[in-house]
């Protein structure tokens, strides 16, 4: 349930209402946007008489949501959220592009497709150092010493870097990350989104493979129910019955996530498609549909890379790819 507040309610009289509200065994959520003030029920809210509410003085409307998400909801919260990383932000006129390889391999990997990435136009780096893969035989990324080393690129550019969290008894090790990952396979890991709830972490919250937009809202509720609203959406493309691309990148899911919901969306073009050529048009695409920014793989020799070549830029490509999207990106009002 939400409560619209009347304009120019003061703070004394939001106080009362807040009171009145709580009597009914509720959480109330207060959202100030730039015109409205919003009180969020949160709670079994079958018991409240809306007529009573409606009669308080404070209150302009009262509506019923049905929706299980709340806190993630628009309606909550009509005003896009902007999460900050460092000096950064996420959701607000300049496109978010994080750039890197799909694992850390070595110190003088990670340190030079940093360097490269931030020269194009990146503003944050990615790197694996805990990789989930399919086969137990695959390369499963350096974990701690991954970590160590996506901090050593950090210090060298200044990046902030993004990586993956793949358990709740890694958390302690991620406490110097700045942005938390949390990959498609994990997207319902609900303890491992209960225990980043407690934290101040910004989360960046990939789709799983075959789920819906309620279940990855209801994922990120999951995050936010827990005190930690700094939660950033990642759409990377769903499993369909097409084989040729490695997914299907649902352009439809910019649109529908931001009308549901008022945080922001990341795009990832290289797990969508898994083809290098496909991810600037894709990148495209989603700029023009109403995407926040991109997260694209990038290596300096896919050939070799441990995961993921051959769906990486080399760092010529990433440059070129920025280029052109630079000029795509004023003509949606926004900058890389």
């Amino acid at each position: 349930m939400i409560v619209v507040l009347k304009n120019g309610v003061g703070k004394e009289q939001q106080d009362d209402l807040k009171r009145f509200l709580e009597g009914y065994g509720v959480k109330v959520s207060v959202t100030e946007g730039t015109q409205t003030t919003i009180f969020g029920l949160l709670g079994d809210t079958s018991n409240i008489d809306i007529n009573a509410v409606e009669a308080q003085d404070a209150v302009e409307t009262v509506k019923r949501v049905q929706e299980p998400y709340k806190k993630a909801n628009r309606k909550f919260h009509p005003d896009n959220t902007e999460v900050k990383v460092g000096d950064l932000v996420i959701g607000g006129k300049k496109l978010t592009v994080i750039a890197g390889p799909c694992s850390v391999e070595s110190e003088e990997q990670i340190v030079e497709i940093a360097r490269r990435v931030k020269a194009a136009g990146a503003t944050m780096l990615r790197g694996g150092a805990f990789k989930p893969r399919t086969s137990p035989y695959s390369f499963q990324g350096l974990h701690a010493e991954g970590l160590e080393l996506l901090r050593i690129a950090r210090k060298e550019t200044g990046l902030p870097i993004v990586t993956e969290i793949m358990n709740t008894e890694d958390l302690d090790l991620f406490a110097d990350v700045d942005v938390i990952q949390v990959g498609a396979r994990s997207m319902q890991n609900f303890e491992l989104l209960k225990e980043l709830g407690k934290t101040d972490k910004p989360i960046l919250l990939k789709r799983g493979l075959a789920n819906t937009y309620e279940e990855m809202l209801m994922s990120a509720e999951y995050i936010m129910a827990g005190g930690n609203e700094n939660v950033i959406l990642c759409e990377r493309g769903i499993r369909t019955y097409e084989t040729f691309t490695r997914n299907t990148l649902d352009i439809s899911a910019i649109p529908v996530l931001k009308r549901l919901s008022h945080l922001p969306v990341i795009i990832d073009p290289s797990h969508a498609a898994g083809l290098p050529w496909m991810v600037e048009p894709l990148s495209k695409a989603s700029i023009a549909a109403g995407a926040d920014g991109l997260i694209i793989e990038v290596h300096n020799n896919p050939a070799k890379a441990l995961s993921d070549g051959a769906q990486s830029l080399t760092p010529d490509q990433f440059d070129g790819i920025m280029e052109r999207l630079a000029p795509l990106a004023q003509v949606v009002d926004r900058t890389l």
